[in-house]
């Protein structure tokens, strides 16, 4: 997907999005009504509180080995991809050891 971002110039390096021309950026702080729909519905400062060790690890490799910049503010809509990739790698965790992922989910 971020061939096509960059295809289409809607990120600049970093990997931080640039909001278009003429859009000044929103601030993300919760003070704001996105903000708060956001902490609502699980992104946000609010979603980053409820991860646990493996979700944080994900984080982690976005940020330092896929250069996607910050993790620590994520939409809702990451929050579900990195929560979706953390299920994959528990269930394929069990599958090639018969053992549950030594790190429990973190119900939020």
């Amino acid at each position: 997907m971020d061939y096509i971002n960059k295809a289409i110039g809607s990120h600049h390096p970093g990997g931080q999005q640039q909001p278009p021309q003429g859009q000044q950026a929103q601030p993300s702080g919760s003070g704001n009504l996105m903000g708060r729909l956001q902490g609502m519905a699980g992104g946000g400062p609010q979603g980053e509180k409820h991860e646990d060790a493996l979700d944080k690890g994900i984080d982690w490799v976005q940020e330092h080995v896929f250069k996607q910049g910050p993790q620590s503010n994520e939409s809702a809509a990451e929050q579900a991809k990195d929560k979706f990739i953390a299920q994959n790698v528990r269930e394929q965790y069990q599958k090639a050891t018969g053992k549950e992922f030594p790190v429990k989910e973190k119900r939020g």
